[in-house]
């Protein structure tokens, strides 16, 4: 059987990549390939770039209402198309459909809230600055921006971004994860049929080549990133060498703690959601789990239990609640960080290294891994796994817990269980990450709060979606005016 191979979407229209060179697109559930991806090259960025810039000055002055209009448009289709996304989504990533029926509710919210540009994006005035001027404040938009989305949430990410900088004015590319194409394609066609002007939004396939031609090329003028912590430092510092925008979402090591007073019954089920929701692979993902004190004891042998009752499997069957790691190479990794926390001294307590699927013996799937005793300096306790693996460390009161989140070196998100008011402003006051839940075990803002971290977790200072992020996409023009 022949593979469908992935096209671009540029100036309204899908063609194929001028690449020679391919990549593989899994079916991680089943083991399979289902689809080529071209590894594109900056024959393709540009191509792309051009149209998106031939089409700024016709979109820019297209009134913001007007343009809101698209969104919503969009909006009713994108519901129209709801399940089919979803399930593309689950095909191609692996994550239980549930997850991904939420990601592309998300994925909705974040256009619904773009829709609010005639408040959100509104400047200011002063009369009388000084006698007879005054003087006004316009954001405009800059022309055209990106987004290098990653393949954990692959509907979602890119529409983080892209809604508020097309209700800005300003025309758009996405390059979707190379692991994970088919659900933007998806999505493409749903904006193909919706009408946008030709060039105003397109779709890039590639790896490395299309990254570098995005960041280098001088009509870009701002990248938005979401992925690991490396590839958003050279992201952060090559937008810094040619003058872009740029917000670079970075990796995570998000600590749980449960103090004695939480009520362990309650917390359990969000507690399981956090460490294992699409199999560990999300920034916002419990990593390391911190009971304190006396209560580790019965947190470990409730929260073992219900994590032995998961079921894990293929993503698209409605029992299922963890499916597989994303491709072959991920679940290697995350089986090498298994092996080290071994090495290291840490004592497993549940073993998800030859866990099988009988329906699907060939899928990547790896099962609850739980590991106690780990040290704070053990590198399950300090890198990054991104897998379904949770490392237990046992601080003795709050300030332990406070040192042991603020001492990783990220500053993503950090959780806390609790009934205890003080306890929680002392913890979210005293930390350092800068997204943090209360007796939420995944501390995911809304699209009308901002997100991203700082430390390691975050290069640029303007987050994803929020109010905020329409200073990204926009410049502020500062007239000062005189009639005689």
């Amino acid at each position: 059987m022949t593979l469908p191979v992935m096209k671009n979407f540029i100036n309204g229209e899908w063609v194929a990549s001028k690449t020679t060179t391919f990549g593989d697109v899994w079916n991680p559930a089943k083991g399979e390939k289902i689809a080529s991806v071209p590894y594109g090259v900056k024959e393709d960025v540009d191509m792309a770039v051009q149209a998106a810039k031939a089409a700024f000055p016709e979109w820019r002055a297209t009134p913001p209402l007007t343009r809101a209009r698209y969104l919503f448009r969009l909006k009713e289709a994108f519901e129209e198309n709801f399940e089919a996304i979803a399930r593309v989504l689950t095909t191609e990533q692996g994550k239980a459909i549930d997850d991904s029926r939420g990601e592309v509710r998300r994925m909705i919210e974040n256009v619904e809230h773009a829709t609010g540009v005639t408040t959100l994006m509104t400047g200011y005035t002063l009369e009388d600055i000084a006698k007879g001027i005054d003087c006004y404040g316009h954001r405009q938009p800059m022309g055209v921006f990106a987004a290098i989305v990653p393949f954990n949430f692959p509907g979602m990410v890119a529409w983080w971004f892209l809604p508020y900088a097309l209700v800005s004015g300003n025309t758009f590319i996405v390059k979707p994860s190379e692991q994970v194409p088919m659900t933007q394609a998806k999505i493409f066609e749903i904006v193909e049929e919706v009408g946008f002007p030709e060039g105003v939004i397109n779709l890039v396939n590639g790896a490395h080549e299309v990254v570098n031609g995005l960041l280098d090329h001088p009509d870009v003028q701002g990248i938005s990133f979401v992925g690991s912590t490396p590839t958003a430092k050279y992201i952060y510092e090559r937008c810094g060498a040619t003058g872009k925008r740029v917000q670079a979402l970075g990796g995570a090591k998000n600590i749980v703690a449960v103090m004695p007073d939480a009520d362990i019954d309650a917390a359990i089920p969000s507690l399981i959601t956090s460490f294992f929701g699409c199999a560990g692979q999300r920034c916002l993902s419990g990593s390391i789990l911190a009971p304190v004190g006396d209560v580790a004891g019965e947190l470990k042998e409730k929260f073992i239990a219900a994590a032995k009752n998961l079921r894990v499997g293929n993503g698209l069957d409605e029992q299922t609640a963890m499916g597989p790691l994303a491709g072959p190479q991920h679940k290697k990794r995350v089986l090498g960080y298994i092996e080290k926390g071994i090495a290291e001294g840490a004592e497993l307590l549940m073993d998800g290294r030859n866990f099988t699927v009988p329906e699907f013996p060939n899928g990547f799937f790896v099962g609850p891994t739980i590991f106690d005793k780990v040290r704070p300096d053990m590198s399950i306790a300090t890198d990054e796994i991104f897998g379904p693996v949770v490392s237990v460390v046992n601080p003795k009161n709050l300030d332990e817990v406070i040192e042991l989140v603020n001492s990783r070196n990220y500053a993503n998100a950090a959780c806390i269980y609790t009934q205890s008011g003080a306890t929680a402003r002392e913890f979210k006051y005293r930390v350092n990450p800068s997204m943090v839940g209360i007796n939420i075990g995944v501390a995911a803002p809304m699209s009308f709060f901002p997100f991203g971290g700082h430390g390691n977790s975050m290069f640029g200072d303007i987050k994803g979606h929020g109010q905020e992020i329409f200073l990204f996409f926009t410049d502020m023009k500062v007239v000062i005016e005189r009639w005689y």
